[in-house]
Formats: C-alpha cells, structure tokens, sequence
C-alpha cells in the first residue's frame, strides 16, 4: 500500500454542487453527443466513407465500425480506471476528454473515400477506437467523482451522468432534424452529416476548462490508495463486477435502441427521416427532464422501487408496443413507442449510477465502475443496432428490436434480484 496521501482541506476539495456538475457532465455530454450523431447520420457516413453497391452492406458496415469502437472500451475502461484509482479521478476526467476530441477531430476533418481510398474508412475506424478508449474511462471516473464529492445527495447527482446523455442525444436529434428541414440530400451526403461533430469539437476545450479548476473529493485524497487495484477487483471483487454488468445491460441496450431509431424508422418502416429524428428529438427531452426529477424521488421512496417498476414495466409491454407500432406505422405510434421506452429508462437511468458505485468499494469504485459499465455497453449496447439489423434481415420480422429488449430486461431482473441485499 502506498502511503497516506496529505489531507487536503475540505473546503478546496469540495466546489459547488452546480461546478461539480458541470465539470463532470460536459465531458460526458462529448462522449455520448459524438456516438449519438454517429448513430443518427449512419447512413450518411455510410455513403462517405463505406461506399458498396449494396446499400444495406454498406450501412453493416457503418454499424460494424461503431460496434468495433466499443470492442476497445473495456480496455479504456481497464487503464484509465486503474489511473483513476492509483493518481486521481481529475487526471483520469482530463485525459479523457482529450482523446475524446482528438477522436471527434479525425472524424471531423477525414476526407472521404472518393478522395484517399481505403485510408478513409481505416481512419474513421481509428478514431472510433481512440473514442471508445477515451469513453472506457470516463464513466467510472466521473461517476466517482461525484458520489464522493457529495455522498449525502448520491442518488440526485449521479442522475446527472445520464441526464446528460438525454440532453446530448436531445442536441444531436436536434441536428439531424434542423439540418434534414434545411439542406437537400445531397448537400447532407456531400458536408452536412460534418456539421454536428464540428460542433461537438467545441464542446470539449470548455469541458477541459472547467475540468482543470476543480479538486479531488475529500474522501479520495484522504484515503490510502491501493498499489492494485486492478488485482483486487479480479481476485476478490469479480461478483460485483458481474452485478454492475446486469444492472446496466437494460439501460444501455434500451439507450442504443434510440439511437438506432433514425435509422430502424427509414429503412425499416419507410418513415421519412424528419420523423425519424423527431422521435429522438422527443427522447433526448424525456431522458433530460425526467431523469434528475426521479433521481430526486429516489432519495425519498428508494432506488431500488423505480428500478423494479421500470423492469417490470418494460417487460411487459415493450412487445405490444412495438407490434402496435408495426401494425399502425406512423408518425404518432412512432412517437408513442420512443416516448415510452425513453420515459422507463428514466426512471430505471436515474438510479443506475449510484447503485453501481455503492458496490464497490472507494479504492477499487472507479476500476470497478468503468470496466463493468463499458462491459455491458460493448457488448449489450454497441452491437444493438448490428444485433437488430441482422435480426431483422434474417427474420423477416420488424419486431426483433422488441424480442432483443425483452430478453435483457430479464438479465438485468436478475442481476437486481441479487443486489437486494447490497442497496437500499
């Protein structure tokens, strides 16, 4: 064990509530703001970068490149929540957004593949994997520090980590909207899918600001710091591990599904784009609105009620919903069903966070947090628009996105059933 870090005085180790926040979230709001337009321009980014004369291999393709990027976040996951433990979750919040825009940049400013051939789609692939690197880390760091900046209010400030991917999934419906209303199709193909990662550049040099000008929690820097970590998490700590993992699987297969929706809708249901990005317009307000407001609730009723309901909610109408919407393909039912799935996730979201963090304990939380966080994401929700698009290519059936949500609700089920005796 290394030795007892100096004690560093309160007051300087905890800012404001609203500075902590915004510090944490904004990086966050990069990350998650990035792999939601990439999500929603798939197509777009399908036709620069991956051009075949088959469209829907073309579009696997797209979707393969943004599954491969989560393949590389467990190991983000490994070294920068390892850093975050052994030096600091400052230093570890710090080099993540700086990958992070360097991963945005590259998107950004890559010629096409009519320009510099195979280089193109290889580089794109690259800077999906310094984000999914970059992303590895940023979770478990920046949900410790905030549940140990402000343990009293865990529940309602770690609600904020998902909010904040309402509020960037809010801005990218936005542009996708705005930008669809107002360029033809072919100016979208040619520079306008470029619009939003240009504008997702200028999220990260405020984020890296503000990051700079706060201070470690109290409790961190207090506290002796295991020498590793990382030994600790998987020699004695593996079953906590495997609980975090099902509790996330639900949240973040359902938020992957939204942002599949733009594309599920215009080539799956024959809606047209506007529509399409209208719904994740509607879902990025739900998730933004809803999910601090049940943070709240969860401090006076529990968390693990909401988490329950929401399961159980989800469960059993995410089926009937989706055939409903199958059966009376339009706008509204399309609304319905994104309005739906995004209000449970909320409820569900606004827990997650801080429930996972009470599992682990302060020296191994960040390691602990980011690996089994991203474990979950890579291979639950990064592939969940492939994993659907293959589904239904191979059934016939627009209704696998529905069968897919049913059955990892069932394992997040689980993983909660084990944790009753663990969080309250």
């Amino acid at each position: 064990m290394s030795n007892l870090t100096q004690a560093v005085p309160l007051v300087q180790s905890k800012p404001s509530l609203h500075k902590t926040l915004f510090a944490t979230c904004i990086g966050n709001a990069l990350e998650w703001f990035d792999i939601a337009v990439y999500g929603f321009f798939a197509s777009y980014i399908a036709h620069a970068f991956f051009p075949t004369s088959d469209a829907s291999v073309s579009l696997l393709l797209t979707f393969g490149s943004f599954g491969v990027s989560f393949l590389i976040r467990p190991l983000g996951a490994v070294v920068l929540g390892n850093y975050a433990d052994r030096h600091g979750r400052k230093k570890a919040l710090l080099l993540s957004i700086n990958l992070m825009m360097l991963g945005g940049a590259m998107i950004t400013f890559m010629p096409e593949y009519s320009t510099i051939g195979l280089a193109a789609p290889l580089l794109i692939m690259l800077a999906r994997l310094i984000q999914g690197f970059s992303a590895g880390g940023e979770f478990g760091s920046s949900t410790a520090f905030l549940v140990e900046h402000f343990p009293e209010r865990k529940a309602f400030i770690a609600s904020w980590q998902f909010a904040t991917q309402g509020a960037s999934t809010l801005m990218a419906s936005a542009f996708g909207l705005g930008l669809t209303q107002m360029l033809s199709e072919t100016q979208m193909l040619s520079w306008g899918w470029r619009i939003p990662f240009a504008f997702g550049l200028l999220i990260g040099p405020l984020g890296l600001y503000i990051r700079r000008h706060v201070h470690e929690p109290a409790s961190f820097t207090q506290q002796e710091r295991p020498e590793a970590p990382l030994k600790q998490l998987f020699g004695r700590q593996k079953e906590l591990m495997l609980l975090a993992v099902g509790l996330m699987v639900i949240s973040t297969a359902v938020n992957y599904m939204l942002n599949y929706v733009p594309t599920y809708a215009t080539k799956t249901l024959h809606l047209p784009g506007s529509v399409a990005f209208s719904a994740t317009l509607l879902a990025g307000i739900i998730l933004t609105l809803v999910t601090p407001l049940m943070g709240l609730w969860a401090e006076r009723v529990g968390r693990v009620p909401l988490m329950w309901g929401s399961l159980l909610l989800l469960l059993v109408t995410i089926y009937p919903a989706f055939r409903y919407m199958v059966d009376h393909t339009s706008p509204v039912t399309l609304l319905l069903l994104v309005g739906w799935m995004a209000l449970l996730k909320s409820i569900y979201f606004s827990t997650v966070p801080s429930v996972m963090a009470d599992l682990f304990p302060l020296g191994t939380r960040a390691s602990g947090m980011a690996i089994s966080y991203n474990v979950a994401v890579t291979i639950f929700g990064g592939f969940a628009p492939l994993i659907c698009t293959l589904l239904i290519n191979a059934t016939g059936s627009s209704l696998a996105p529905g069968y897919y949500l049913m059955a990892v609700s069932l394992l997040s089920a689980a993983a909660l059933l084990r944790c009753r005796h663990r969080v309250a």
